[in-house]
Order: C-alpha cells, then sequence, then structure tokens
C-alpha cells in the first residue's frame, strides 16, 4: 500500500494513494489540487543520511571510504515534499542526490541484520541536495553543506515493505529531462539491514526514524530553474524544481 500527507484548503490529511488518487476515508482528493507533504512527519523523529553510501559515488568524488558507515544527521527544517520548491543559494556547486529512505516501524535497539528488516515499516524517495562548496573537513559532518531549509524533498507517498525490495531496487535521477543517476540499491555499500543493525549497536530506532541511505554516482551542477526527477519502482516519482 501506499500512504501520503496534504494539505488541502488548510487542512493537513492522511491518505491512501490509490488509482492516481488520494483517499481519507471515502473522499477522494485529486493530486493535482493539493499541497504534498512529507509523506513521514519529520517533527520528532530522528533522520540519519548516510554519506558516500555508494562506492561509484565515492569515486567520482575522488574519495576514499572506511570499512564502516559514515554518518550525519538529516534535520527536520529540510524536509519538503513533491512538487517543494528547493531554494538554491549563492555558491558554486549545488547538485542532487536520489536515494531510498528506510523508515522505522518500531523500536529496536541491537537488531541483528538478519532480523533488521522485520523493524522496517516502509520506504519512501529522498533527495538530498548538497552544496559542494562546503563539504570540506571543515565542515564535517555536512551541516551547511546539506542543512539549508528545503534541502530534503521526501516523498511522494511512503509504501509498505512488500512494495519495494531494498536490496534490488532501481534509482533513477533525471536533471530536465536527462537521465543522470542510474544506480540500484543492490550495490550499496552497507545494505538497509546492516545499517540498521550499525545503528542499533549505539542508540534505540524509533517509530518514524528514517534512514537516509546514499545515492549512486552521476551528480551534477544544479542551478534555478532545473526540474530534479528521482523514481524508485514500486514507490513513484518524486519531483522538485530549483529556484532562487
Amino acid at each position: 500500500m501506499k500512504f501520503a500527507r496534504f494539505a488541502h484548503n488548510g487542512q493537513i490529511h492522511e491518505a491512501v494513494y490509490e488509482n492516481d488518487q488520494l483517499m481519507v476515508g471515502t473522499v477522494a482528493y485529486d493530486p493535482n489540487d493539493v499541497m504534498w507533504l512529507p509523506p513521514i512527519d519529520p517533527r520528532g523523529s530522528t533522520a540519519i543520511g548516510v554519506a558516500l553510501g555508494y562506492a561509484d559515488h565515492a569515486a567520482e568524488l575522488g574519495l576514499d571510504l572506511p570499512s564502516y558507515p559514515i554518518l550525519f544527521h538529516k534535520m527536520p527544517h529540510t524536509f519538503v515534499g513533491h512538487k517543494a520548491k528547493v531554494v538554491r543559494p549563492n555558491v558554486d556547486y549545488m547538485h542532487y542526490e536520489g536515494e531510498l529512505v528506510a523508515i522505522i516501524g518500531r523500536s529496536c535497539r541491537n537488531v541483528r541484520a538478519a532480523n533488521a528488516l522485520d523493524y522496517v515499516m516502509g520506504y519512501t524517495i529522498g533527495n538530498e541536495f548538497t552544496v559542494r562548496d562546503y563539504v570540506t573537513n571543515y565542515y564535517r559532518p555536512p551541516v551547511k553543506a546539506k542543512g539549508h531549509d528545503t534541502f530534503g524533498p521526501i516523498g511522494p507517498v511512503w509504501v509498505t515493505p512488500d512494495e519495494v525490495d531494498p536490496t534490488n531496487a532501481s534509482i533513477k535521477t533525471w536533471l530536465n529531462g536527462e537521465l543522470k543517476q542510474d544506480g540500484n540499491t543492490a550495490h550499496l555499500r552497507h545494505s538497509v539491514a546492516q545499517l540498521i543493525e550499525y545503528l542499533s549497536e549505539f542508540m534505540t530506532l524509533q517509530r518514524g526514524d528514517t534512514i537516509w541511505t546514499g545515492t549512486p554516482e552521476g551528480i551534477a551542477h544544479t542551478n534555478v530553474g532545473d526540474v530534479v526527477r528521482v523514481e524508485i519502482p514500486g514507490i513513484g516519482i518524486l519531483e522538485n524544481e530549483v529556484i532562487g
């Protein structure tokens, strides 16, 4: 199943998304007439990002990798929904990062990878915009690079685990209609299950927490007026326009 959050006439709704309609009980809403919101409310939850989740992305940046996951906090104020505008600051190099996002469904601690997916409520799409200007050792962790308002589009929906195989999910990103990223979660350095095991060794994961698993190779300069679309089959397409 697919679930969404949206605003309409000043009210926030939670809906089931089916047959190209947003269903709130028996009432249908046209997806083109609503303001899409992040499908998971980020307030009161923890979002963990994984930097350099794919070896090919690290290679295109010329970076060496440790054996363990590289983690950072993804801040709630960055989250915006499908079709929301992403505000580009006055910088030299800003890029997108299309990725699979896992959503924790119940509290867990010290979970083994073999059982970790039992704690996943579902999956969604994330697009983590990043300013490369600020990604230096001085700015690590990348608070300024990834922490601007609107830098975390997520959605359009979240789906139950039966809709997506996190070990073999295609991720495609288009910039103004040109395919730039064509990756697959089979090539993650650390699978969703391994990430949950690693995280739960030192922190309790709670319902609604999200894990942004990282992006494959294929980043490119993103400028005002650009439209970025990220697609993961089984979830859908997350689209956002960049403005000044």
